[in-house]
């Protein structure tokens, strides 16, 4: 259900899950899902298996890895799906290691920064703040220095089809935190669309539109968000 604005919880991860739940809300305020998924620990979900990998699974693997080895950079538009029909759309900023903006398009009151430390959401309609560190998040994996998919994640699928791969993927020392699903277009290959399942199961789908690589962008895109509030009372 949705919580009304004179009880919601001061947790803004409370809130996150609230949203993730609810349809409507959800479509009003589209980027709760994605952050659900990235800061929420909720009851645990089955956790898919390893998957033991052939020859051609690590071929593809180490073709993933030369590949997002080579994005030091990028700007992207999206589009977020949940799973309920909730829609969002937004800029990505990322940069390579430990650097990400995910700015949601206004109706939803929505900023998540990864400042190479924490991740951090911002509520601007709420104007409250919440962290979690970095490697305690599904996508971890993607900002690091150097990506290697057999050092500290663990592989549950790999799926080809003409023109298309898709690779599967949770923490090894965390498989209950959620996984991450990487999809690309094939020969060439390039990223088109990431899914997150959080830890309830519940997943949202973000697919990638006029995407940029190797640009310059400013620090202050990841400049860590401070409540309003805060800042006034300096």
């Amino acid at each position: 259900m949705t919580v009304p604005k004179s009880s919601r919880r001061p947790d803004a991860r409370a809130r996150f899950l609230d949203l993730a739940l609810d349809r409507r809300a959800l479509l009003a305020a589209g980027g709760a899902g994605l952050c659900a998924a990235l800061l929420g620990r909720p009851a645990r979900a089955e956790v898919a298996p390893e998957l033991i990998l052939s020859d051609d699974d690590i071929a593809d693997i180490r073709r993933v890895e030369d590949y997002l080895n080579g994005i030091r950079s990028m700007q992207t538009r999206f589009q977020q799906y949940s799973a309920d029909g909730g829609i969002a759309w937004g800029t990505i900023y990322l940069r390579r290691p430990g650097q990400l903006r995910v700015e949601y398009d206004p109706p939803v009151p929505a900023l998540l920064v990864a400042d190479g430390i924490v991740v951090t959401y911002y509520d601007k309609e709420l104007d409250q703040v919440s962290q979690l560190p970095l490697g305690q998040t599904p996508a971890w994996f993607l900002l690091r220095e150097t990506i290697d998919l057999t050092d500290g994640v663990t592989i549950t699928a790999i799926e080809r089809a003409p023109g298309a791969l898709r690779i599967a993927m949770h923490q090894s020392d965390d498989p209950d935190g959620g996984s991450v699903s990487l999809i690309f277009s094939d020969q060439p290959l390039v990223l088109r669309q990431w899914t997150i399942i959080d830890p309830t199961g519940k997943e949202v789908r973000v697919g990638l539109d006029r995407t940029s690589f190797g640009v310059e962008l400013s620090n202050n895109l990841f400049a860590t968000p401070t409540a309003e509030r805060q800042t006034q009372n300096r």
